[in-house]
């Protein structure tokens, strides 16, 4: 029982002698427990990671569909109460989490889990759908400390195995075949029933028609070309579909799988689906806490530069998140409440950027009037993720859990501004903004660049992404930030405006990256979720230096001032989920149509 139970550790058990009993079938065969075990354990492992309760449904739903079940889910901030059943059977289980965090590797490898596990179900792949070969490698091999390098090498080899195979095509002598491929299949399909191309779950049901139709055209055309019999293997169903309210979805169980009558062909039983899932929960952050507190003070260190500060600011600021996100992660492994280590993480940080800044006004007396640097060194906790994921899912109607994504935000915020405040009152500070700089519009404009390329990929590197998708959502926002910052000063656009029209751009950037690897432009293993280059490209747009004035006014009882930056800080921050929303409706159907 002890190897069932630990899958579960935060819910109301399913029956668990149901599931080890079925722990050695292959899943498809397998009880209602045990499909709902794996189902809900991916929506699990996803809603830890930090992700939208959108994606954790559409995950859910992306597993259940080989399986022939049906899914009905509450997603909150920390809790799942799933509703599953097959036709026959019916089971409700319910998981809460301890806490809640940011883990973007964990988000990628649930993608190629979620595809490995339908192309080895005899479906088809969704996500990655032209690297079935790089998933195929990289969920075998989730033990690896780096799976990213992996991944790249399988893309390789494919590209390598694709050529030779051109070429040996190529010396064939040409034979009638049917001109028709899988991926024209498809768009027709979608293009005469005018459903939705974005969402997997269609794209999926598409994709499987579109095989069945190449596959008779292929049998007509060898027909035409041998003079033989049709095939019948085509045609043969071994299942039975339930009647009834649920026929339709219950459909395509049980229909041979393309490889299932292969001799070697094996099934995933369920114990190796939860072995898989077993590796992505357990293994260890890509960064140590070292490195991540270099990350964050890079991160936060540009981030000064953005705001307006100097190179005084940016020592302090550098040393302070630094020192600050270290401690952090030292903490959060003694799994401390998260409120309590964010308080002594920004207070700790804090004190350290002042005590940098006075060791260097020994030397240079100028540095002790950068008071405001301070604030830059608490930038590492602002909670970009759940700040953006609540306004998504409110975007999409999901009202429970976007509330309590922001009202989470938010108290992390206030927690952090507080022990700012604080050390501000101790130590006597009183910042008044940053000094200009006084430097050349164009060397503004290429510094920003530099630095809003440096900011997000430090703090891509704070939600633990691998080095290729640091540099991917680094360049997005690179772009995104600097545009955001320039018409603000060149055009005079509001900074609400601005920020709108980044995070918009962002997402536009981010989904015409995602088009590029599906439509074979980029490699495969450059296949990266939207959310996990947005959030970081956008995070550092937060406006941390508004929510701070508006807590250090709140102090002195200066209420007026107090609600004036609170309420400019809130219209940039609704302004990022309302733009990335806004880019997802114009590039995504499932986003564009209330169905």
């Amino acid at each position: 029982m002890e190897k069932v139970t630990k899958y579960h550790t935060h819910s109301i058990p399913l029956d668990m002698e149901d599931i080890e009993r079925d722990l050695d079938k292959p899943i498809v065969e397998a009880g209602i427990a045990a499909k709902t075990s794996v189902i809900v354990r991916v929506g699990m492992l996803d809603l830890g990671a930090g992700t939208g309760s959108f994606r954790v449904r559409q995950m859910m739903h992306r597993i259940a569909y080989p399986l022939g079940v049906h899914v009905r889910a509450d997603v909150n901030l920390t809790d799942i109460e799933a509703s599953c059943t097959d036709g026959k059977n019916r089971i409700t289980e319910v998981i809460d989490l301890p806490t809640t965090g940011v883990n973007t590797e964990r988000i990628w490898l649930l993608e190629h889990f979620a595809d490995w596990f339908s192309v080895n179900l005899g479906h088809s792949a969704v996500y990655h759908n032209r690297g079935v070969e790089v998933t195929d490698k990289l969920v075998e091999n989730l033990d690896a400390r780096d799976v990213s390098a992996l991944s790249a090498q399988a893309a390789k080899e494919a590209r390598q195995n694709e050529r030779e195979q051109r070429k040996t095509e190529d010396d064939m002598p040409v034979q009638p075949t049917n001109a028709t491929t899988r991926e024209e299949r498809e768009a027709e399909i979608l293009r005469q029933r005018e459903i939705d191309a974005d969402d997997p779950i269609v794209r999926q049901m598409a994709a499987e028609e579109a095989s069945e139709k190449v596959g008779a055209d292929s049998s007509r055309t060898a027909t035409t070309v041998r003079g033989a019999k049709p095939s019948k293997a085509a045609k043969q169903r071994n299942h039975q579909p339930p009647k009834g309210q649920y026929a339709q979805h219950f459909d395509h169980v049980g229909k041979l799988a393309p490889n299932a009558s292969d001799p070697n062909f094996k099934p995933i039983t369920v114990r190796q689906a939860h072995e898989r899932l077993d590796l992505i929960e357990h293994r260890k952050p890509l960064y140590s806490p070292l490195f991540a507190g270099f990350a964050s003070a890079i991160a936060c260190a540009s981030f000064v530069f953005l705001l307006g500060g100097g190179l005084y600011d940016m020592a302090g600021a550098f040393v302070g998140a630094g020192i600050g996100h270290w401690l952090r992660r030292k903490l959060f492994a003694k799994h401390l409440n998260q409120f309590f280590v964010t308080f002594v993480a920004v207070f700790v940080a804090a004190l350290a950027c002042t005590g940098t800044l006075r060791l260097i006004g020994l030397y240079d007396p100028i540095a002790l009037a950068h008071d405001t640097a301070y604030i830059g060194a608490m930038l590492f906790v602002i909670p970009g993720f759940p700040l953006i994921t609540g306004g998504l899912d409110i975007a999409k109607i999901d009202f429970p859990s976007g509330i309590q994504r922001l009202t989470y935000a938010v108290s992390i915020i206030l927690m952090a501004t507080l022990a700012g405040w604080a050390v501000a009152r101790i130590v006597m500070l009183n910042p008044q903004g940053f000094e200009p700089q006084g430097l050349d519009p164009w060397l503004t404009g290429a510094l920003r660049f530099v630095f809003a390329f440096i900011g997000v990929w430090g703090f891509s590197v704070m939600f633990n992404s691998p080095q290729r998708m640091c540099l991917v959502a680094a360049s997005i926002g690179a772009v995104t930030d600097t545009l955001r910052l320039e018409i603000t000063d060149l055009l005079n656009v509001p900074p609400e405006a601005a920020t709108f029209i980044g995070a918009f751009l962002a997402g536009l950037l981010a989904a015409a990256w995602r088009t590029s690897v599906r439509r074979g432009i980029l490699p495969p293993h450059l296949g990266y979720p939207r959310i996990c280059l947005t959030v970081p490209s956008i995070v550092i747009m937060v406006p941390g230096m508004y929510m701070y004035r508006a807590m250090f006014y709140l102090g002195q009882f200066n209420t007026q001032s107090a609600l004036d930056w609170a309420f400019r800080a809130f219209m940039v921050i609704i302004c990022l989920p309302i733009g990335l929303a806004m880019a997802r409706v114009v590039t995504d159907r499932s986003w564009r149509y209330d169905i």
